[in-house]
């Protein structure tokens, strides 16, 4: 079996992220889906080996196995048994070295990536196909302080595809007929026999759809589905932190064979505030205080985010000193936090000979 690298045939890096992959195949799958391209072979063979590659690496158990398998390099498989299946199969490197699937107590983990590959002893391993939901879609979006304390609504813009308008979906121009693919029966796929196994391919013929288009939509190039940017109001609860997330349900790509489109899930990115900082429930805050103030003693007016309240400073209280004020923080899973405020004392810049006098003389007598 070749050995075939799947991270190249998408153009992303071995840790790219799911977000990554999914972009790097809807990109390629435009570019060179065979209805946007009709009479190129070249672009069909091409779509199908990214649809391929897509199918492992979009899958984290399946990208798992895949990548368990690269690195014993392109030695290929070896020693297959009709008989006894994955069980004599054998993974040997170009220069020595390997391991069998006996050393793994049969196939294990990589039963499932060869189970959707192979129909062993002439068993029949139908692929899934059917209705499917559609892909989720992840943003991320900010959200001014005030509001991720206190809640309210935004309005966001979505940019999404949708199923087009001109074809519902389909990808056949309206007017035009389209008819089950001979090949492979409305299917999709094809099998192929070698030796004791089968291998499913996509139809090369109908390039996976089932269906053969005389006409390709004039819309959506074939595709079936249209770029749109949609202005969704969007509710933010109270107290949200940032990093919180937000589930848009159905609102993301739409299903495949008649199945619900995914979700848009939103990753809350919370503004900066000019005095309130956040910590949990608790907020925090610091407030400048005069040296007398200090020293003396005094009642100030302290901003919450419930409005002002007074705030007593004990007499010689020290720079840098921290208060509590009881329940003035946020309200999370029915808890109230404090809010907690830090004084910070500011010493003049500059005196007048008469102030410099009184405070050495207050130093003398201090002393």
């Amino acid at each position: 079996m070749a050995h075939r690298d799947y991270y190249k045939i998408l153009g992303v890096k071995e840790k790219a992220s799911p977000n990554e992959i999914k972009k790097a195949y809807r990109d390629l799958a435009k570019k060179y889906h065979p209805d946007a391209n009709p009479g190129d072979k070249a672009a069909g063979e091409r779509f199908k080996d990214i649809s391929a590659a897509y199918e492992v690496l979009s899958d984290p158990k399946k990208r798992k196995q895949y990548d368990q398998l690269r690195q014993f390099g392109p030695g290929g498989f070896r020693g297959f048994d009709a008989g006894k299946g994955f069980q004599s199969w054998e993974f040997r490197q170009p220069h020595g070295g390997g391991f069998s699937f006996q050393d793994l107590g049969g196939l294990g983990g990589f039963s499932d990536l060869f189970g959707d590959l192979f129909d062993l002893g002439g068993r029949t391993r139908q692929a899934r196909y059917g209705p499917r939901k559609g892909e989720d879609l992840h943003f991320d979006i900010k959200v001014p302080f005030d509001m991720a304390i206190s809640g309210g609504r935004t309005v966001i813009n979505l940019p999404r595809e949708e199923v087009c308008p001109n074809c519902s979906g389909t990808g056949s121009q309206p007017g035009f007929s389209t008819s089950v693919c001979p090949d492979c029966q409305g299917r999709g796929v094809i099998t192929i026999g070698q030796g004791g196994f089968a291998i499913n391919r996509p139809c090369p013929r109908c390039y996976g759809r089932g269906t053969i288009i005389s006409q390709p939509c004039s819309n959506c190039a074939g595709i079936g589905q249209v770029k749109r940017t949609r202005k969704v109001s969007l509710k933010v609860p109270a107290g949200v932190s940032d990093g919180g997330k937000i589930r848009l349900r159905q609102q993301g790509l739409p299903g495949m064979g008649g199945g619900p489109p995914g979700d848009v899930i939103l990753t809350l990115r919370v503004g900066e505030h000019h005095f309130f900082r956040r910590r949990g429930r608790d907020i925090l805050c610091r407030i400048p205080i005069s040296v007398v103030q200090a020293i003396l003693g005094s009642r100030i007016r302290v901003r919450t985010i419930d409005g002002k309240v007074e705030l007593k400073i004990p007499s010689g209280t020290q720079p840098g000193t921290t208060f509590r004020l009881k329940g003035k923080g946020l309200s999370v899973n029915g808890k109230r936090g404090d809010q907690l405020v830090t004084v910070d004392v500011r010493v003049p810049k500059s005196l007048s000979e008469k102030q410099r006098k009184l405070i050495e003389e207050f130093d003398r007598e201090g002393a």
